[in-house]
């Protein structure tokens, strides 16, 4: 696959569907997640639509670069806001997006993001607006932390330490999904296989961990998300146990003239049964970017 050098040193392995010519969309896949969490099915219903369509690992994920260097973030320290404590944050996740963007060749691109990747394209609009043509932020927040919160369950396993052997990795990862996943849309057989792929390709706690790092010492967007003015959805699953819809309606009260969207029976995943309401809001506010 090729990958994206950025001004920091950081390279970003990607993947594109669909016609080279056709107007760029970017990926963005949430906390812990590579690229191949993007079912190469949904990324081609989207670039059947007319997109180049583009997925790709995060730093510190996948075959992305790993900052071994930082080592493993002081996550207590982090926890209380000290930013500090993390080697790096989502601004630096956004710059990295912003790098991307240019290698593909072109001079803006249709950013969406899931989860931790909604944080990433809110902070690509905030710093780099002229490179984004369009936002969908998916079962994500705005940073502040009164909204958007996790129940107990669901927070405590997203954060519990990972097992370090494959089969046990795989059985851990099917637990995730039963607690955050959509319960009406379950396929514990398809999440197995996305599992694997997934370890057999990178499986790097440590980063992870830096991950997590950005992630709770986010700052609030929300006055600097009421600047932009840009094609916008917000798409939050209506029983989303790890950021609750409150998230994704502070979201959509931030951004002037966004469009909010609320998926009954969705949860903190992508199903396949719901992949037509997605890929339609996605689709529907990416024309209005045209128009």
């Amino acid at each position: 696959m090729p990958r994206a050098s950025t001004s920091t040193g950081v390279e970003l392995e990607y993947e594109a569907f669909g016609d080279d010519g056709a107007p760029a969309m970017v990926l963005i896949m949430g906390f812990a997640q590579q690229l191949v969490a993007w079912d190469p099915a949904f990324c081609s219903l989207l670039a059947a639509r007319g997109f180049r369509v583009v997925r790709f690992d995060n730093r510190d994920v996948g075959k992305s670069t790993h900052l071994a260097h930082a080592g493993v973030p002081d996550f207590f320290r982090a926890m209380q806001g000290d930013r500090a404590a993390a080697p790096y944050g989502i601004e630096e996740m956004a710059d990295d997006l912003d790098a991307l963007v240019v290698a593909l060749g072109v001079p803006a691109a249709h950013l969406v993001g899931v989860s931790m990747g909604g944080f990433i394209v809110q902070e690509a609009a905030i710093r780099h607006p002229g490179r984004v043509l369009s936002m969908a932020s998916i079962m994500s927040s705005t940073g502040n932390r009164a909204v958007g919160h996790s129940s107990p369950e669901a927070l405590a396993m997203i954060f519990a330490p990972a097992p370090t052997e494959r089969s046990a990795l795989l059985e851990h990862a099917l637990a995730i999904g039963r607690v955050i996943g959509s319960p009406k849309y379950r396929d514990e057989a398809r999440s197995r296989v996305r599992a694997a792929e997934a370890w057999d390709r990178d499986h790097d706690a440590a980063g992870v961990a830096r991950q997590a790092a950005a992630i709770v010492t986010q700052r609030n967007r929300t006055e600097d998300l009421g600047k932009l003015r840009l094609p916008t959805v917000v798409v939050h699953g209506e029983v989303d146990p790890l950021i609750a819809p409150s998230g994704g309606e502070a979201t959509a009260a931030a951004v002037p003239g966004a469009r909010y969207v609320l998926v009954p029976g969705m949860a903190h995943d992508l199903p396949e049964a719901l992949w037509p309401v997605l890929v339609d809001a996605i689709v529907d506010n990416a024309r209005r970017a045209g128009a």
